[in-house]
């Protein structure tokens, strides 16, 4: 879950996304319901910094842009892309997608998975902004600074491999915490 403002965001259980109005928490039910664009679970959901809408990830490789407004015309401009995925002698790896960071001065979202990967994307423009170098293990969590200029990587075993870690990798096992300085041309849009 995530809020902006007095909007929160929920993700449950067989795809559903459920809006709160924060002021009115009292209430048993949801300002909306909806399900969401992902075909499978709902690993992680952010919310716009400007208060427009959410991008939410799951464990297919995918991301969901979507917005808050049910103007058939805002709902227009929603979307969802492929994203940490890599080819193997042919055969497409396809890895969650646990984290979203977004970056509150220019609105771009970093998104950081199981295969170790941080992308930054320019969610306006439809497309990825860079690719950090490959971290120890799978990305659990993401972090800005509130200035923008760092971002704090969590970067932990995350059972890619299942529960006997004698099938991973040696180094998947520590669990470290990356400060990476950041900057404007990794996070501006273009």
């Amino acid at each position: 879950m995530n809020s902006v403002g007095e909007i929160l965001v929920v993700g449950t259980a067989q795809r559903k996304v459920s809006i709160w109005d924060l002021r009115k928490i009292n209430s048993q039910s949801p300002l909306e319901n909806r399900e969401s664009n992902l075909k499978y679970q709902t690993r992680c959901i952010r919310c716009f910094p400007n208060k427009q809408g959410y991008v939410l990830s799951s464990i297919e490789g995918r991301v969901a842009v979507e917005f808050f407004d049910p103007n058939p015309e805002v709902q227009k401009k929603k979307y969802a892309f492929k994203c940490h995925r890599s080819k193997d002698n042919g055969i497409e790896n396809i890895f969650p997608v646990n984290a979203i960071a977004f970056h509150k001065q220019y609105g771009t979202f970093a998104t950081g998975g199981s295969d170790a990967y941080v992308n930054m994307w320019d969610g306006a423009n439809k497309k990825r902004l860079c690719q950090f170098h490959q971290y120890p293990a799978g990305i659990t969590s993401l972090a800005f600074s509130s200035e923008g200029n760092m971002l704090a990587i969590a970067s932990s075993y995350n059972y890619e491999y299942g529960a006997d870690l004698q099938l991973a990798p040696s180094d998947v096992s520590k669990n470290i915490i990356f400060i990476r300085r950041v900057s404007d041309l990794e996070t501006k849009p273009k």
